[in-house]
């Protein structure tokens, strides 16, 4: 390809991913609307509103005016200062401000942003406070999975492996178990994840890139959805787990190699007992060792990903015959009424909301002549988020559920040309906020 052909491909390549985006949302919204297509998203008097899961409820809160001020400050400030700061002050500020901006959106509906999802009867809390004996527990995980069971969980325990259940349980035990107190200590866990995704940028060696994506990280619409939900911790453990595994693959000294390849099976087998869905994290963890040109910490992570896997096993939890009950409560349910005619492309609409727009762009530039790291990243996150969606197991709701896949799309962005950046993140900051302030998202 000719140099004057790769400036033409660079310069058209994320306007077509933009509307592409946008026509895929569009779609996704209009045609149920048109048509009367009943996708179930909902089952109350509310109007549906897919691909999410909600429904128009137009509103503001007492959080209102600090996600306008958030938003503006980083739509202004934001790019300039991810390029000029320290690296360790660019962590400290990337947290910072996205824990506000998490925390300013969910208060556009008052407290009750916070406390009001956990709280409910299908999530885990309600469930976590009633569990006296964690063996006995695990023990009976698999038997109350089945809809035909007397005692059967609710959606959200059956939905996942226990570890899911087992860190609500541990909140309560810290006595930190009330909706807002979880809600909290959520939001807190999950603005970690931004940092993730830059040490493991840094570690493989793109620490420009990083700094790039930086912006869109922390401002990005994801969080209306982060703050309140359990998938935000799973997306965080996910995250530190390929910080870990890109820093195992990088260090030197045996020593050091195998405890941060420890630490990255840990918490990547950690993720398999969070969510069946997350072993599909096994794609970004191997385009890490790739762009590190490095396999050498792969047995140890394994090994130590293994022993999470075989320890729950064990204790009375066994994944791989846990997974086909599960499939058979999910089509028994919910998922026979969601039509997968819709929900194939409609999914990726509610993920392009959940990711904001400017992920479409980026996206659209991961051709040749793309930086090899991002590439690995992002295009092994959206192969994995192809499958996760032919599998028929995310028929509504991934914009919680597929949130562990956000942050490793969203470092597409960085490969945008300059001259989209200030827009760029204006537009996904006003994503957010009208997404927030719009709509009722059940999160």
């Amino acid at each position: 390809m000719s140099g004057g052909s790769r400036q033409t491909e660079a310069r058209w390549a994320p306007w077509a991913g933009l509307l592409v985006t946008g026509l895929l949302v569009a779609a996704a919204l209009a045609v149920p609307a048109l048509t009367g297509w009943d996708t179930h998203t909902r089952r109350d008097d509310h109007a549906q509103l897919p691909p999410l899961h909600g429904f128009w409820d137009p509103g503001w809160g007492p959080g209102t005016a600090p996600a306008l001020a958030i938003g503006l400050a980083s739509w202004l400030l934001a790019v300039e200062w991810a390029a000029r700061l320290r690296w360790r002050h660019l962590l400290l500020a990337s947290y910072a401000v996205g824990l506000a901006w998490l925390l300013a959106l969910a208060y556009v509906d008052g407290p009750s942003g916070i406390s009001r999802v956990l709280g409910n009867d299908y999530e885990y809390l309600p469930t976590a406070r009633e569990v006296d004996d964690v063996g006995a527990l695990l023990e009976r995980f698999v038997d109350r999975i089945p809809y035909s069971a007397d005692d059967n969980w609710v959606t959200h325990v059956a939905g996942h492996p226990p570890g899911a259940l087992l860190f609500f349980v541990g909140l309560v035990r810290l006595g930190l178990g009330g909706d807002t107190e979880a809600g909290l200590v959520v939001t807190v866990v999950a603005a970690s994840t931004a940092l993730a995704v830059l040490v493991t940028l840094r570690a493989l060696g793109v620490e420009e890139l990083a700094r790039r994506a930086a912006p869109f990280l922390v401002v990005t619409p994801a969080a209306v959805f982060m703050a309140v939900s359990a998938d935000a911790v799973f997306a965080a453990v996910g995250a530190w787990g390929l910080a870990a595994l890109a820093l195992a693959a990088t260090s030197r000294g045996p020593v050091r190699v195998a405890a941060w390849a420890v630490a990255a099976g840990l918490l990547l087998g950690g993720c398999v007992m969070l969510s069946y869905g997350l072993p599909l994290l096994g794609l970004p963890a191997l385009a890490v060792l790739w762009a590190a040109r490095s396999w050498t910490p792969l047995p140890v992570a394994a090994v130590a990903a293994a022993a999470v896997v075989g320890g729950f096993a064990l204790a009375g939890f066994v994944w791989w015959e846990a997974l086909p009950v599960l499939r058979e409560r999910y089509y028994d349910g919910i998922a026979s009424e969601r039509p997968m005619a819709y929900w194939l492309w409609g999914n990726l609409a509610a993920l392009a909301i959940c990711a904001g727009p400017l992920v479409g762009a980026g996206l659209a530039m991961l051709r040749r002549g793309a930086d090899r790291v991002v590439a690995l990243l992002a295009g092994s996150a959206a192969l994995a988020v192809v499958l996760a969606d032919l599998s028929g197991m995310s028929r509504s709701e991934v914009e919680r559920i597929w949130l562990p896949f956000v942050p490793w799309l969203t470092v597409a962005t960085a490969l945008l040309p300059e001259r989209w950046r200030r827009w760029g993140l204006g537009l996904q900051v006003a994503t957010a906020l009208v997404v927030q302030h719009l709509l009722y998202t059940s999160w």
